[in-house]
């Protein structure tokens, strides 16, 4: 599946790493820290997973004030980085997949909602550093759904936007990659369904990382 394409990109959270549980209760503690937000369900907070934080906030609280947005982010920073004892990891076999992936001469990068430090944290905890040739994240560039992170990457890797291909778990993903004028493959293992991603018409949907191969 993933033959055709020089360029692999992947979003991080949901995507690499099973981090949505993490994500999800530590939003839930920030809106309970931050007071005068909206309650919402699990499956509410969840959907914001890709976009930055400001993005998030907005898509969350659109009715919400604007001067609650600092506090709220530095709430969900301090749960998701250290009060938080949900526990990340990669999925099983992300490794060996990205590894696999790399032997096969693809070049694989990340267009994530995470900040900078966010992101490094993660790869280097997860020690797949070595695997990724470039990264994007939402506080350096434009956030999902603008394709400017996108654009970034097939600019510094000189790649066409025809021999790239954006994986993902969630509709900013797949509205990412079809604003880039990239391929889209959707994974069900994340927080959108098939159903759900289909609407953007990725090339393909599948259930598990060796279906990629």
């Amino acid at each position: 599946m993933l033959a055709n394409y020089k360029l692999v990109i992947f979003d991080w959270d949901g995507t690499v790493m099973d981090s949505v549980a993490r994500i999800v209760s530590s939003l839930e503690e920030a809106a309970r820290l931050t007071g005068g937000l909206p309650e919402l369900s699990g499956d509410e907070l969840k959907q914001m997973i890709g976009l930055s934080l400001d993005k998030g906030y907005e898509f969350l609280y659109p009715d919400s004030p604007l001067e609650k947005l600092d506090d709220w982010k530095r709430h969900y920073g301090q749960q998701f980085r250290v009060d938080n004892e949900t526990p990340i990891d990669l999925y099983p076999s992300s490794s060996a997949f990205l590894e696999t992936l790399q032997q096969r001469g693809h070049l694989l990068a990340v267009a994530t909602g995470k900040s900078r430090p966010g992101l490094d944290k993660a790869i280097a905890d997860t020690g797949t550093s070595a695997f990724f040739v470039a990264t994007r994240t939402a506080d350096e560039t434009a956030s999902k759904p603008d394709p400017l992170m996108i654009h970034e990457l097939l600019v510094q890797l000189g790649v066409e936007a025809n021999d790239a291909v954006m994986v993902g778990d969630t509709t900013h993903d797949m509205h990412l990659a079809l604003n880039a004028g990239v391929d889209a493959i959707g994974i069900t293992w994340g927080v959108h369904d098939r159903e759900t991603l289909a609407a953007y018409h990725p090339v393909a949907i599948v259930d598990s990382l060796e279906a990629l191969l």
